[in-house]
């Protein structure tokens, strides 16, 4: 897992606009008539019908798609009791996983009230603003006596994610586990170590599915819960039934078939696990460090069947596969609450997604072509897409059928492809690309490793697990500025071409790309040369096999990486032509722009060539592209050069490439506004197609477009990346963030893991 730093950490909160959710209008505010309409006199209209049928608030306010987050801060991550102040970035957190999973709004609300009698009067107070109440970082047992109140008395989902969340996660990883072992539910024995509210809920719901509250054996600080102690509440009474006494957690191990970890890390030894039985279960789910390490644990038993709370290791059990879409479910029908039926259908839900045979999207996003259900593949993983149309649908008719659903689902085919519409697409793509350069990181050139963003990016980059770093450039300059800002490498390497220490190397080089280059005007004095400028000798690490891919641009003209990578390396197979292809990550998708860097003035031939590679391209990201070709006219409506030179290009990419999804010339706002696009030119091979590719007709309108779009648009940004070139040389533009060159750095890895 990377690393995060206390100042990376901070510095993530605050750059910008401090925090991490904001509230955007849903309707037009542009004119008086706008703002009459959304407060007054306008909104007098909305407030009668409400008034008059309280479930129109559903109708007219957006109560049914609206989450409260709330904690009063008593139990935060591993943090403790910190207060409601310092909870709020947590629960801002868990706003963004809300949205980005399952398109559900959230207002974060910290309580400052440590009384449960308090709490619950204020969470009652608030409560009909929401649609769903989600409980976070409550202590127990208050967190017990405050999700029963506030579910017996309000009307709407509500959900102690601490409790529930976990315990819902591994309830699924526990059926598929004990299906793969061979083991019935109600006969095996089951040690959990930890007795706060995650534990008491995971044994509560294993219970529920069919376990033997006699043959589960729970830990707290003081030991095992038996009938013996005069110490423990009604809850923990509930697990104190055995009469074995006092026995240690190295005692009950021996034999045991089941461990559920939710206490601390290190907890647990390698012998312990040794003793445990056949085809032993071993969740050690302690965040950061699990109770006993991965790696320790599968040393000891090659039978085990393993999962834990990390992302590095097979079996993640991560609350994100539920909350989001448990809620999404139960907000879909208007539930009166989350109950058991609606958690067991979640749970059977993540279970059964698990055995399905994993879409072609996700293997890519995950690096592994040979992911299926098996003792590395017990639970879903969290990237996978099908998990709200899984999840949502399978709460949603427990809601119905339990009888506490009041808006009930009738067509289920429109019900899916509604939730399909919700996914995040906007950062979608991305994800996929940084699992991807994860899956197989390689070793990049870094050419301007004497900048502070370009070092601080190969940091992320390394740390991250995307990349093996080569900081090309003076060694005591870059040295100096790694001491200065307290960067931090693991793995690797500072080279400078202009010592003495490379010069054996540089000669090497020189002569290659002499002959290269010997009769396009370079002389082998000036081939040796050229091996000093950090560009060239980069490119050239690339093409001899001694790196990866190369990053370079942040300081240089795009000219001048450019053209090394382009005398050095050389173009595709079939390839003319390089271009530059701009990503914009945009609630509507990844959109694809080109030329955005290069060429000037390209004619029709080169820019059916150029769009033809784009699309190759877009394709390796696992994205159908749907392609148009930009103009100032539709389709012959006007007249000039660039309108008949695209209008050109679309008639060679009809003919060289019928099963291309590409149409114009046309205007960019029929381009991306289908309706638009349907009420005048339905005869368009774009119509009913959301264009995700634009093509521009020369170099101004290309640049000037990306530049407007990239400062108007608030969302990621990746490029631009070249296109057509025989190894991974990518540029990004000067004064690029460290964000920006990272992402350009997982890139430039699944360029060269393509290439």
């Amino acid at each position: 897992m990377a690393k995060i730093r206390k100042q990376d950490a901070l510095d993530y909160h605050s750059s910008g606009r401090p925090g991490k959710i904001q509230v955007i209008p849903t309707k037009p505010y542009a004119s008086q008539r706008d703002l009459s309409l959304a407060y007054s006199p306008g909104v007098a209209e909305p407030c009668i019908r409400i008034a008059e049928n309280a479930d129109d608030v559903y109708k007219y306010t957006s109560k049914g798609n609206l989450v409260a987050v709330i904690s009063n801060g008593t139990a935060v991550l591993g943090l403790g009791n910190i207060g409601p102040l310092a909870s709020k970035p947590v629960m801002e957190g868990k706003g963004v996983l809300f949205k980005i999973f399952a398109d559900i709004d959230v207002f974060d609300i910290e309580v400052d009230a440590s009384d449960p009698e308090l709490f619950i009067q204020t969470v009652k107070a608030i409560a009909p603003t929401f649609g769903g109440i989600n409980l976070e970082d409550i202590k127990a047992p208050e967190a017990f006596e405050i999700e029963q109140r506030l579910k017996a008395e309000l009307d709407i989902p509500i959900m102690h994610d601490d409790q529930h969340g976990t315990a819902i996660i591994s309830s699924a990883a526990l059926l598929n586990a004990l299906e793969l072992a061979n083991k019935n539910i109600s006969e095996v024995t089951i040690v959990i170590s930890g007795a706060g509210a995650a534990a008491m809920s995971c044994a509560r719901l294993y219970i529920a599915l069919g376990a033997d509250v006699k043959n589960i054996f729970m830990y707290d600080s003081k030991g095992l819960l038996h009938a013996n102690r005069t110490d423990l509440d009604e809850n923990k009474l509930y697990f104190g039934q055995h009469t074995c006494g006092d026995k240690s957690l190295e005692e009950i191990f021996v034999g045991a078939d089941v461990f559920v970890g939710l206490s601390k890390g290190n907890l647990v030894s390698k012998e312990m696990v040794a003793s445990m039985a056949n085809d032993p279960i071993v969740f050690a789910l302690a965040n950061p460090e699990p109770e006993i390490g991965y790696k320790d644990a599968v040393s000891v038993r090659k039978d085990i069947i393993m999962a834990t709370g990390r992302s590095d290791h097979p079996n993640q059990v991560n609350n994100v596969l539920g909350f989001p879409f448990i809620f999404r479910g139960a907000l879909d029908v208007r539930a009166t609450c989350i109950n058991e039926e609606m958690k067991l259908a979640a749970v059977k839900a993540i279970a059964s997604l698990a055995k399905e045979t994993i879409p072609e999207e996700v293997l890519v996003a995950y690096g592994d072509k040979s992911i299926s259900f098996g003792r590395e593949q017990i639970i879903p993983k969290p990237l996978d897409p099908r998990l709200i149309y899984y999840v949502a649908p399978a709460v949603a008719k427990a809601a119905m059928d339990s009888g506490v659903a009041r808006n009930p689902i009738t067509n289920w085919e429109a019900y899916e492809i509604e939730l399909k519409s919700r996914l995040g697409l906007d950062n979608k793509l991305l994800k996929n690309i940084t699992a991807k350069a994860q899956s197989n990181p390689k070793r990049v050139v870094f050419a301007e490793a004497d900048n502070y963003k370009v070092l601080k990016a190969a940091q992320f980059a390394s740390e991250e697990g995307v990349a093996f770093p080569i900081l090309l450039g003076n060694k005591k300059k870059i040295e100096a500025i790694i001491n200065e800002y307290s960067l931090e490498f693991s793995d690797f390497q500072i080279v400078d071409p202009k010592s003495e220490e490379e010069m054996e190397r540089r000669q090497a080089y020189g002569k290659v790309f002499f002959e290269k280059r010997k009769r396009k005007g370079f002389t082998e004095f000036e081939s040796l040369q050229v091996m000093r400028e950090r560009n060239h000798f980069g490119a050239m690490m690339v093409e001899m096999g001694d790196a990866d891919a190369m990053i370079s641009g942040a300081t240089r003209n795009y000219k001048d990486v450019v053209r090394p990578a382009i005398q050095t390396i050389g173009l595709q197979k079939d390839v003319n032509i390089v271009a530059g292809l701009y990503i914009l990550m945009t609630k509507r998708g990844p959109l694809f722009l080109a030329d955005t860097t290069i060429n000037l003035d390209p004619t029709a031939e080169e820019i059916a060539e150029i769009t033809n590679n784009v699309a190759k391209t877009i394709r390796k990201f696992k994205v159908q592209p749907k392609i148009a070709l930009l103009s100032y006219s539709n389709f012959g409506s006007g007249e000039g050069k660039d309108a008949k030179k695209m209008a050109q290009a679309v008639e060679i990419l009809h003919d060289k490439y019928p099963s291309l999804v590409v149409d114009g010339e046309v205007q960019a706002n029929f381009a991306l506004n289908n309706d638009l696009m349907n009420e005048k030119f339905s005869f368009s091979i774009l119509a009913n197609k959301q264009v995700n590719t634009l093509i521009f007709p020369n170099l101004s309108s290309g640049n000037i477009s990306y530049k407007l779009l990239q400062e108007m648009l608030d969302g990621e940004t990746i490029g631009p990346i070249l296109v057509g070139l025989k190894k991974s040389v990518h540029v990004v533009p000067i004064g690029a963030t460290v964000r920006e060159i990272v992402n350009m750095v997982k890139v430039a890895v699944v360029d060269a893991q393509n290439k």
